[in-house]
């Protein structure tokens, strides 16, 4: 559930600020929007902290990602002056590798011109001779002669190089200038040797940084605390004479924080929000669904506060769109041994395998009951016990059972389409749920919207599997439907019927447009079964190319072929989970609930980090 917020304002006497915010930070349950917040302050400290992160960053990556050495513990001071020696490490790294790329572009180039002194050109120079160089074509070489003074050289590829006397080519004649370098090819090459020595030499330098990834990540906690309190500073309010704070914490804080403030003799209101105030979100996970976090923070999605709680339906119905896309037991198995594995390393189930448990054990339960393991007919065959597992009506293997494809398809289609006139019927329902404690008569128009999703189910029916239509009756609901959520569609607390009524008869076009997107909506569900037939198809044809292979010499490439085949497979399946399990999700059932997943995570101003 969305935990209840209460908005909070706590004033004191001006020179108490920073005792009162630093109490607030140690007591870590006050919310402070500090978004649209910048100080000359807090860009400094922001320049500081993304200074550490690169440094911290490269020393990592210096590590190969696994830094083995003895973490070191050390002072401020020593930290201060060991960072400084590391950023000019690195500064000076950056300056090499930049000299040594430009160093090999000019070798490469000089290479084919040979080896010589610059100077000796320059010094010709003072004596009155100027030499140009040039590459030209053979053609365009016997067009020059008898018009300027040049010196043929040693070929450079394909060209001839010439040095041209006391003048330049026009750029009209097809010849590139040749750029002399400061230094010679031995020259270059001279410092190019030295500056890759000095490279080694300080990577090794840097590598005994890697030692102090932990201070550094301590830094990074104190810096972000730093940041945050500045923030939480400049959105304080007030003048000479008094200061003041407003945020919001959850309602259940209300009795301890009100305690809390007395004891420090604060003045304070705490207040319900009004409709103006936009309050953070925290997500109470009933028992059971919390294990679908995970999903929502790798999405990064979290509900508005005045949105609905949608956690127990998205783990319900994520779960069966990911068993159907993924569509086959074995995979499955593979995704229950990669949980086992991952619970007995962390010694303990975390909501992400935990997750992974529900979603492996979900697949296994879809595939055997289509009788699909590792998209093999021949495992089908050969064990009498999968095939009672299976209901012919909806499996991937029909002929097994005496029946055609066409009708188990059709089957697994109008499975499909129930599930998207489930999903968007529960929709209208929890709207309607959520509106009558406030006598909302828009909730008329979900009912309206509810009574559409049905209708519209039979109407996808009858176009993608055939089946017969009572049109009288489906049209006669359509209509009932459309003019409830015309009619309703814009009603609302504190808003005369009259005026509701104006408004939605306004919006006459854009809700015929939402009807007709309500039945691609329907439609949209059908992807569980095209993506979930593909998964199945590509086993097959990576099991087909196996099978000439399984003889002989062949096995080793036959079994290869199996592995990278289903590994893909499965790589493919989890993406089309991330595209069509998680949009239908986001997209469709979130839309007919008017979600938009606009809110904002609640993150108290808190302490992270001991101050020295």
């Amino acid at each position: 559930m969305i935990v209840p917020m209460k908005k909070v304002s706590v004033i004191v006497q001006a020179h108490n600020k920073h005792s009162m915010l630093k109490a607030l930070r140690k007591e870590g349950v006050m919310h402070i929007y500090t978004e649209q917040v910048r100080t000359e302050k807090s860009d400094d400290l922001k320049k500081r902290y993304d200074e550490l992160v690169h440094i911290k960053n490269a020393l990592f990556d210096l590590s190969g990602g696994k830094p083995s050495q003895e973490q070191k513990a050390v002072s401020e001071e020593v930290f201060v002056e060991l960072h400084d020696r590391y950023h000019e490490l690195f500064a000076k790294k950056v300056e090499l590798e930049e000299e040594i790329a430009k160093d090999n572009a000019a070798i490469e180039e000089l290479r084919a011109w040979g080896d010589f002194n610059p100077e000796d050109i320059a010094q010709l120079q003072g004596q009155g001779v100027s030499l140009a160089f040039y590459t030209i074509s053979k053609k365009d070489l016997k067009a020059l002669e008898g018009k300027v003074q040049y010196l043929e050289l040693a070929p450079v590829g394909p060209m001839q190089a010439i040095a041209v006397v006391n003048s330049e080519l026009d750029s009209s004649v097809g010849a590139t200038r040749f750029i002399l370098p400061e230094l010679g090819l031995a020259s270059l090459q001279e410092r190019n040797a030295f500056d890759r020595q000095c490279l080694v030499e300080i990577e090794a330098d840097l590598k005994e940084g890697i030692a102090y990834l932990d201070a550094y990540q301590q830094r990074l906690n104190r810096s972000e605390q730093e940041m945050r309190y500045d923030q939480v500073a400049a959105a304080s309010e007030g003048g000479d004479d008094l200061c003041w704070i407003t945020g919001f914490l959850p309602a259940p804080e209300e009795k301890a924080f009100s305690s809390f403030a007395s004891n420090q003799g604060w003045g304070y209101l705490i207040e319900d929000p009004s409709d103006e105030d936009n309050p953070p979100t925290q997500i109470k996970y009933k028992k059971g669904t919390g294990i679908i976090k995970p999903v929502f923070d790798i999405l990064g999605t979290v509900p508005g506060y005045r949105e609905n709680d949608i956690s127990l339906w998205f783990l319900l119905f994520f779960t069966l769109f990911f068993s159907m896309i993924i569509g086959d037991a074995g995979y499955g198995l593979i995704f229950l041994l990669a949980a086992v594995g991952l619970h007995l390393k962390a010694k303990k189930a975390n909501t992400m395998v935990l997750l992974l448990y529900v979603l492996s054990v979900a697949t296994m339960v879809w595939g055997s009951l289509t009788g699909t393991w590792f998209g093999s007919k021949t495992i089908l065959e050969s064990v009498p016990f999968l095939q009672k597992l299976v209901i012919p009506s909806i499996s991937n293997y029909p002929e097994l059972f005496g029946l055609d494809a066409v009708s188990a398809q059709n089957q697994v289609m109008r499975f499909c389409f129930i599930i998207g006139t489930v999903q968007l019927s529960l929709a209208c329902v929890l709207n309607i749920v959520h509106k009558v404690p406030n006598k909302n008569l828009s909730l008329f128009a979900d009912l309206g919207w509810m009574i559409d999703v049905l209708a519209l189910y039979f109407v996808v029916l009858q176009l993608v599997v055939g089946q017969p239509l009572q049109a009288p009756i489906i049209v006669g609901a359509l209509v009932v439907g459309f003019l409830l959520v015309v009619v309703f569609g814009a009603q609302g607390p504190g808003i005369p019927f009259g005026k509701g009524l104006a408004s939605g008869l306004g919006g006459f076009f854009t809700t015929f447009l939402n009807t007709i997107s309500c039945f691609s909506n329907i439609m949209s569900y059908i992807r569980l079964f095209a993506v979930g037939m593909a998964s199945v198809a590509i086993a097959q044809s990576f099991n087909s190319m196996a099978s000439g292979m399984m003889s002989g010499f062949a096995v080793v490439a036959g079994v290869l072929v199996l592995i990278v085949g289903h590994s893909l497979n499965l790589v493919m399946g989890l993406l089309s989970v991330v595209v069509h399990g998680v949009r239908l999700n986001l997209l469709e059932f979130s839309g007919q609930l008017g979600m938009e997943w606009t809110g904002i995570s609640y993150e108290p101003f808190s302490q992270t980090v001991k101050e020295n």
